[in-house]
């Protein structure tokens, strides 16, 4: 035996967690920890930006049910991968970041790129820590990965000082610790069960709605179970579509509205009371709702609003309990009308929008676009969804049957993840069709990414509704043109093909077609670049709406 260096002792201890691919972008003092994971067999993609490289990891962790991980050198390179890791804490995914750092023992005294990373890292993380000694490198990963994914899902950051990563050790005295497993399921208290169901019994207008939680305790079969068993009408957060297939005959994706407003009991699993469903709150929810709350965390329980029924415990292990206790007791045709209401209503709107999605001006309607794309895609693609307009279109729009196969900015609103969330998607299922629906503005923030995809030959293919700027053209409650808007019909099909990838340009909606055809058929990175109407405006809440 003889002597091994931090550097390499990070790298070995990566792969000793299961680790098989990383993103990164290459620089001091990480450069050898960068190499010796290429030498150990983990696909190293490094991407054109830090923030690029969080957002492709935690794309690739949450399509692959695992933590990703992401890696940056010392100072701004560590704080460039700061918005990925916020947007993976907002989403509850689970992310190990590591960044280079400043020697420790110049720490204090303004060293080359020094920051306290671990204090800039500590609000939008689940645990950071830095690593003072070498040989506790092992640990010390371990540990990351386990706070990453015991509870509630999160990301975590490890800081490497430069001497420490050059640090020699003694083999003999390192240990590396197991790899991390996935916990016993803890099981919810049997009489709040017992109580959930009775709630439920007596319901006339209930509804299921699904969270990200679902997705983390494997729990897409318990949960469509459940709602079988239950005849109740389901929901689910935008960024958990596809936790039972759209299509189901207890799905009413046009009726949401409706369901939540004279819903009378709400059964929500792995989902938190915030913004996306309006705190669960009047007049999104009925005031003298109901709330049967399932999660993992108890601190949740409660939160943002009054719950009836608090159930703590993991997604999947509730919801067969849940199952259990409800045979016998919940006759499914109790819900009959309230399904058939449901039912008419949804049929009434998807009539109403098809004849939206079939317009043939130019220039396109995003509908159309969408309708485009919803008709191509295969039953199991991975759909991602970036920007403004689009992604509200895309919502109303496009169905997804598979657990995990639909990803957008989630709870956290952050523009810019469509391409690197497509490349992330991308290399963790390559034989999976995965296509990325952009705005022009979103995808300008990462675009760059292309050229990530081309080196690495990761044939992800972006759309982009390209509406000459941020947002529709319209005012908003204001009587001035909105600041900043325009952005112009860029032509970044052109930008991608001078990179290498793929390119269409269409400005008419029976070119639509055609060009995702070639785009697929060609096998590389592909940017098609679709001229839409700037005029049209989808509907969503106003931020004002956020402050009463």
């Amino acid at each position: 035996m003889g002597t091994v260096i931090g550097s390499e002792l990070l790298a070995q201890a990566l792969r000793s967690q299961g680790v098989d691919t990383m993103f990164y972008v290459m620089g001091g003092p990480m450069l050898e920890t960068e190499a010796t994971c290429i030498k150990l067999g983990i696909r190293a993609v490094d991407t054109r930006h830090e923030q690029a490289a969080a957002l492709a990891a935690h794309a690739w962790g949450r399509v692959m049910r695992r933590p990703g991980v992401a890696m940056g050198c010392s100072g701004p390179g560590a704080t460039n991968l700061l918005t990925g890791v916020a947007n993976a804490f907002t989403d509850a995914a689970p992310l190990v970041a590591i960044g280079g750092a400043s020697p420790r023992v110049y720490l204090g005294m303004e060293a080359f790129q020094e920051i306290d990373q671990v204090a800039v890292f500590k609000p939008v993380t689940k645990w950071a820590d830095r690593i003072y000694d070498a040989r506790r490198i092992p640990e010390i990963v371990a540990t990351a990965f386990r706070q990453a994914t015991t509870g509630r899902p999160g990301p975590v950051y490890l800081d490497l000082p430069g001497d420490i990563l050059g640090e020699k050790v003694d083999e003999e005295k390192v240990v590396f610790p197991p790899a991390w497993k996935t916990l016993p399921r803890p099981r919810g208290d049997q009489g709040a069960v017992q109580e959930a169901i009775a709630l439920l019994a007596r319901a006339e207008r209930p509804v299921i709605l699904g969270g990200s939680g679902v997705w983390w305790s494997d729990a897409s079969a318990a949960f469509q179970a459940f709602v079988e068993a239950s005849g109740i009408p389901f929901y689910t957060t935008p960024i958990s579509r596809g936790t039972v297939p759209e299509d189901h005959r207890l799905a009413f994706l046009n009726a949401r509205s409706t369901a939540f407003t004279e819903a009378d009991v709400l059964l929500t699993v792995g989902t938190r009371f915030n913004w996306v469903i309006q705190y669960g709150r009047a007049p999104r929810f009925a005031k003298d709702l109901k709330v049967i709350h399932v999660d993992i965390n108890p601190t949740q329980l409660g939160w943002n609003r009054d719950v009836d029924v608090p159930i703590v415990g993991d997604a999947r292990a509730v919801l067969e309990q849940l199952t259990e206790a409800a045979r016998g007791r919940i006759d499914p045709n109790r819900y009959a009308a309230w399904v058939g209401k449901l039912r008419v209503l949804d049929a009434e709107k998807n009539a109403e929008q098809e004849k939206a999605m079939s317009s043939d001006n130019a220039p396109i309607h995003p509908l159309r676009l969408c309708k485009e794309v919803r008709d191509f895609l295969k039953r199991d693609a991975i759909l991602v969804v970036d920007g403004q307009e689009i992604l509200n279109y895309g919502r109303q729009s496009i169905p997804t049957f598979v657990p995990g196969h639909r990803l957008n900015s989630g709870a956290f609103g952050c523009m810019g993840v469509g391409t690197p969330f497509g490349v992330g998607a991308k290399v963790a299922k390559p034989d999976t069709q995965v296509l990325v629906l952009h705005g022009d503005g979103s995808f300008g923030i990462n675009a760059m990414e292309i050229d990530t995809a081309v080196r690495h030959r990761i044939p992800v293919v972006v759309v982009i509704s390209n509406n000459g700027g941020w947002t529709a053209d319209t005012p908003w409650a204001m009587p001035l043109p909105k600041p900043g808007r325009r952005l112009g019909h860029t032509r970044y099909d052109r930008m991608a093909m001078e990179l290498g990838a793929h390119g269409e340009f269409v400005e008419k909606p029976h070119e639509i077609r055609p060009a995702l055809e070639r785009a697929y058929a060609s096998g590389k990175p592909a940017v098609v670049n679709v001229i839409t109407d700037d005029k049209a405006r989808a509907q969503t809440v106003r931020f004002s709406a956020y402050t009463t």
